[in-house]
């Protein structure tokens, strides 16, 4: 029993399949190129530094059965992208399939201090990763953030996933100065909101919940 068992847990850390849905629309163009010339104008503009940049995101398992699943951690950190603090606007995007998973230093530094089997963090890439989130055929995330008049400390995030665009308020700590910015902050999303049906097995007694939190610190250097 424990053979056949074993693979099931190994999803603990993913979600269901969704449903087909239409291809996805081409990117838009470059975002790149409003930021060159906001920043030949003269305007602070500032590039994402990948190499000092992270978005790490939580999963965790639920259920009678949770003990027998993993919570996982999953990292973005070859993060593209720009921001221009004067016109009070951010866009960058990252892979799927260049994201990290359960990286050790990570899940310490999160107080996720139980060890995850490679087996477990194998079948979350291809389960969550590969057939959930079709990276190969969706390998884009794209966020783009606004500040919001008169709402100190928050700003509105767009996040766009799999074809599905969701818009929250996201409270934010920004501080620059004249060579770097630097962003850091913490909200939730859930699942759901995007179209994807959270994973349950046993009859719902291993499942993974809707809610995932999320943490992103941001590094970003003047152009030139």
């Amino acid at each position: 029993m424990k053979r056949y068992l074993a693979p099931l847990l190994l999803l603990a850390g993913c979600v269901a399949p969704m449903a087909p849905r239409q291809p996805q629309p081409p990117l838009a163009a470059d975002a790149g190129a409003w930021y060159a010339a906001a920043a030949a104008a003269g305007k602070p503009v500032y590039r994402l530094d990948p190499g000092k940049s992270l978005i790490a995101v939580k999963v965790y398992s639920g259920g009678p059965f949770a003990a027998m699943g993993h919570d996982h951690l999953i990292a973005a950190r070859n993060l593209n992208g720009f921001a221009a603090p004067g016109d009070g606007r951010a866009d960058f995007q990252f892979r799927l399939d260049e994201m990290s998973i359960d990286e050790t230093a990570l899940r310490h530094g999160a107080g996720m201090a139980k060890a995850v089997p490679r087996e477990a963090i194998e079948g979350t890439r291809e389960n969550m990763l590969g057939r959930v989130l079709q990276s190969a055929s969706y390998p884009i995330v794209k966020l783009s953030a606004a500040s919001i008049p008169g709402s100190a400390g928050v700003v509105r995030l767009s996040i766009s996933l799999h074809g599905v665009t969701r818009t929250v308020d996201v409270p934010a700590s920004v501080t620059m100065d004249r060579e770097t910015l630097n962003a850091t902050g913490r909200f939730t999303l859930k699942q759901t909101d995007f179209g994807i049906t959270p994973m349950s097995i046993f009859g719902g007694g291993l499942v993974v919940r809707d809610a995932m939190d999320l943490e992103f610190r941001l590094h970003a250097r003047r152009m030139r």
